[in-house]
C-alpha cells in the first residue's frame, strides 16, 4: 500500500513539489529501507519507532498506512507530534476509536482526513453530477453488486468481517457521496461461503435506509469465482424520472421517461455529464492533493474524519447487524 502512496507522489508534479519524504517507519525496517531505495529518497531517516521518527525529523505530515488494528496508536502519536495525518480507510478498528481521534485532532488543531480515494474517480464524480442535474428526477434507490475473486494472502485472509470493513466501505461511502443523504438505519446479513479462503465474512448483502426515503442496497462477496464485477461495483441508480446504470469501469447507460402514455412509458436517453473537475479524478493523488490544499488553506478536505465517521458508521451498523440479525439505527 505505502508503494501506491509513493507512486502517487511521485507521478503528480503538483504534490512532488509540496512532499519531501524525510522518514519512512515500519516493524520491519528492511521493507522500509527497500521502499527508499526504490524512490530513491537516500535522505529519508528509516526506523521502526514512529515517535523516534518524528522527533528526528520534525515532520509536519505522516501518511498512515498501517493495518486498521495499529492505526488508533498511529495517528494519536502523529498528532501528538503536532503532524497532520492522513490515514488509509478504515479511518478506526472501533467507533470509539474513531471519535477519539477526531476528538485529538479538534485538540491539537490538525487535520485528520481518510483516503477514501474510490470516491475521487471519474465514474463516482460523473454520477454525482447527473444525480445532482435532477435529470433523473428525485433519488429514491442506490443498488450496488460487488463479486469478485481475490487471492490477497496476507492480513485480510485472516480478519473478521473482511469484506464489510475492508472493501465495502468503498462503495458505502461513494453511495454516500453521490446520495447526499444521511445513513440512518441497516439490515445486513453476512457469510463466509463454501470455498471461501477468508477466515471471516468474506461476503454481505446489506439494506441501507438513508434519509429522504433514499434506499441502498449492497450485495458482495471478496470470494466470488468466475465472474468478476469491477472493483468499483455494479451500479443502478432509480429516480422519480429514470435510471442510470454504470458497469464499474466505462460504460453509462441513463435513460428517463419521455412520455405519460402505454403500459411501460417512452424513454429517451440521458448523456452523462464529464466530471465538473477533472483534478478530482485520480485517485490516491487526488485525496493526497485534497488534503494538503486544505493545509495550505485553512480548509477542510472532503474526507475529513468528522465526515468520514460517518461512512465508518455505516460499516460497523452493518456489522452489528449481522450479529444480532437484527435492524440497526446508525
Amino acid at each position: 500500500m505505502a508503494k501506491g502512496w509513493l507512486k502517487a507522489i511521485a507521478d503528480t508534479p503538483e504534490i512532488r513539489s509540496a512532499v519531501d519524504v524525510v522518514g519512512l517507519v515500519d516493524v520491519n525496517p528492511s521493507a522500509a529501507k527497500a521502499l527508499a531505495e526504490e524512490f530513491g529518497l537516500a535522505e529519508a531517516i528509516v526506523g521502526s519507532d514512529l515517535g523516534d521518527v518524528l522527533t528526528k525529523t520534525s515532520a509536519d505530515v505522516v501518511f498512515d498506512v498501517v493495518v486498521p488494528s495499529a492505526r488508533h496508536d498511529v495517528v494519536s502519536t502523529a498528532l501528538a507530534h503536532g503532524c497532520h495525518v492522513l490515514s488509509e480507510k478504515p479511518m478506526a478498528s472501533s467507533i470509539e476509536e474513531g471519535r477519539s481521534l477526531i476528538a485529538q485532532a479538534t485538540a491539537a488543531g490538525k487535520v485528520h482526513a481518510i483516503v477514501q480515494n474510490r470516491r475521487f474517480i471519474s465514474g463516482i464524480r460523473r454520477i454525482r453530477r447527473l444525480v445532482d442535474s435532477g435529470a433523473l428526477g428525485e433519488l429514491t434507490a442506490i443498488h450496488c453488486d460487488f463479486f469478485i475473486g481475490a487471492h490477497f494472502g496476507g492480513f485480510r485472509e485472516e480478519m473478521d468481517n473482511v469484506l464489510l470493513l475492508d472493501m465495502a466501505i468503498h462503495t458505502f461511502d461513494a453511495a454516500r457521496f453521490i446520495a447526499d443523504k444521511v445513513p440512518m438505519a441497516v439490515y445486513c446479513h453476512e457469510s463466509n461461503p463454501r470455498g471461501s479462503w477468508y477466515a471471516h465474512g468474506a461476503a454481505a448483502n446489506a439494506i441501507f435506509e438513508f434519509s429522504d426515503d433514499v434506499t441502498f442496497t449492497y450485495r458482495g462477496s471478496w470470494c466470488a469465482e468466475g465472474a468478476n464485477t469491477s472493483w468499483e461495483s455494479l451500479w443502478r441508480i432509480i429516480g422519480t424520472k429514470g435510471t442510470l446504470l454504470w458497469d464499474g469501469a466505462e460504460t453509462f447507460t441513463a435513460h428517463q421517461v419521455a412520455g405519460t402514455e402505454g403500459f411501460f412509458r417512452p424513454l429517451e436517453a440521458v448523456p452523462v455529464p464529464e466530471p465538473a473537475n477533472e483534478a478530482q479524478t485520480h485517485g490516491h493523488a487526488s485525496v493526497i492533493a485534497d488534503f494538503l490544499a486544505a493545509i495550505q488553506t485553512g480548509g477542510q478536505p472532503e474526507t475529513i474524519s468528522n465526515d468520514n465517521i460517518n461512512s465508518l458508521a455505516m460499516v460497523f451498523a452493518a456489522i452489528e447487524s449481522a450479529r444480532t440479525r437484527q435492524r440497526v439505527t446508525l
